[in-house]
């Protein structure tokens, strides 16, 4: 589930109007509805704001509002794939030796 569907089915949840989340992050509504469409990008200030207005996890749509940004950088590139991988085994690796 993208970012954008994710906040949407959260307010819709809580029966909470776009124009009352975007008036919380200082946006206007129509900026807020592109957010939710994904034809915006959220700020990672404005994620965590919403994580605390819609009383949800926050790593869950920090994820989410990563693997969109991700999703977006690669989504055209044929070896998306094999690059996600290689990310990842290197995240494991820093993180590895970070612990040492």
């Amino acid at each position: 589930m993208s970012f954008g569907q994710r906040i949407k089915e959260l307010r819709e949840n809580k029966k909470l109007l776009q124009r009352h989340l975007a008036a919380s992050l200082e946006i206007d509504t129509p900026m807020f509805s592109k957010i939710e469409r994904g034809e915006r990008k959220a700020k990672r200030e404005q994620v965590l704001k919403l994580a605390k207005l819609l009383e949800t996890d926050v790593d869950e749509l920090l994820t989410a509002w990563l693997a969109d940004k991700i999703y977006d950088l690669v989504k055209d590139e044929t070896t998306a794939v094999n690059a996600i991988k290689v990310a990842e085994t290197t995240l494991k690796y820093s993180k590895i030796e970070k612990q040492l």
